[in-house]
Parts: structure tokens; sequence; C-alpha cells
């Protein structure tokens, strides 16, 4: 089973701009949302523990990980969407800006690797995977066929993984 987080809090969440690639890291509210989290999942079984490269999602495993007592694996898979002429912007900002940056097919495909190696690394483990709102709105779209508007910083969707096959267990 996989335990899909989204990252904590960061300046640019508060702020409504998008982060993409650039490495921003956790604020205070980040840290102590990525605590909280820690202390809920430290009742839990868990094998391994991944996230993306980026700070953000690096930091809330590793928070996670001081709690689990587990090394954070990471994947740079696991990236957000490099959002490319939008990073930094605000949603008014982005209707002056023509996009250019990565396609969501490429983002969507990217993300599904990094999750499929990871089930390949750990067959019928328990793996928490620190990543981005929009990777987890890719994935969601991929195995469920939808995928939620907004996720929460620190919000965890459970995925099973059988017969070749994601399914979303909440």
């Amino acid at each position: 089973m996989l335990l899909l987080v989204r990252h904590g809090e960061t300046d640019w969440n508060a702020e409504g701009k998008l982060q993409g690639h650039t490495d921003r890291p956790l604020n205070d509210y980040g840290r102590r949302q990525a605590q909280v989290l820690g202390d809920r999942l430290a009742a839990e079984q868990v094998d391994a523990l991944y996230a993306s490269d980026l700070s953000r999602a690096r930091e809330t495993a590793e928070i996670l990980g001081e709690k689990l007592g587990l090394a954070v694996d990471v994947d740079p898979d696991l990236r957000e969407k490099n959002w490319g002429s939008w990073e930094g912007l605000t949603s008014d900002e982005r209707l002056h800006v023509a996009y250019e940056g990565e396609t969501t097919e490429a983002h969507r495909e990217r993300t599904l690797r990094a999750v499929e190696r990871i089930v390949e690394r750990h067959p019928g483990g328990r793996v928490v995977v620190v990543t981005h709102g929009g990777s987890l709105r890719r994935l969601q779209a991929a195995v469920s066929g939808v995928a939620a508007p907004v996720i929460e910083n620190c919000a965890v969707w459970a995925v099973a993984h059988e017969d070749g096959r994601f399914r979303s267990i909440d």
C-alpha cells in the first residue's frame, strides 16, 4: 500500500503562487503540519519512505522519517509539474502570461513511473511517498479518472497496488 502525502505548506502556497520546480522551503506552519502528520503516522507500520527531491517535499519526509525511524529515499520523478513561465505567479498574474512548461501528460507519465518503481521495490509493503499537489492529482486521475480540485498540505491518500493496477483505498 502507498500512503501518498502532499508536502507541508510553503509561503508560496499561502500566497497562491504556483511553485512547480521552483525549490521553495516549508514555512513554520508547514513544519508543524508535518510534525502532526508524523505523530499520526508513528502508530502505523511503514516499510519505506520516499520523497520528491524538492526541499518542501524532502523536508516534510525528513520530519516524518524522524517519527517513523526511516531514512528518506529521494526520487526526482516525484517532482511537481514544471510550470515554466507560470512559476511564482498567482492565478490572476497567469492570465497575462503565455504558458511554456511541462505538459500534463508528461507530468502524469513521470509521476506514474516513479510510483510504479516504488511498488516494484516494496511488493506488499506499506510505503509513504511525499510529493506535490499536482503530482497527486495526476495520480488520482490515472487511478480513478477524477482528480480532487484541491489537495490540502499534508493530506494523505491511500492507494493499493493489486494485479498490476492501482486502486484508491479512501
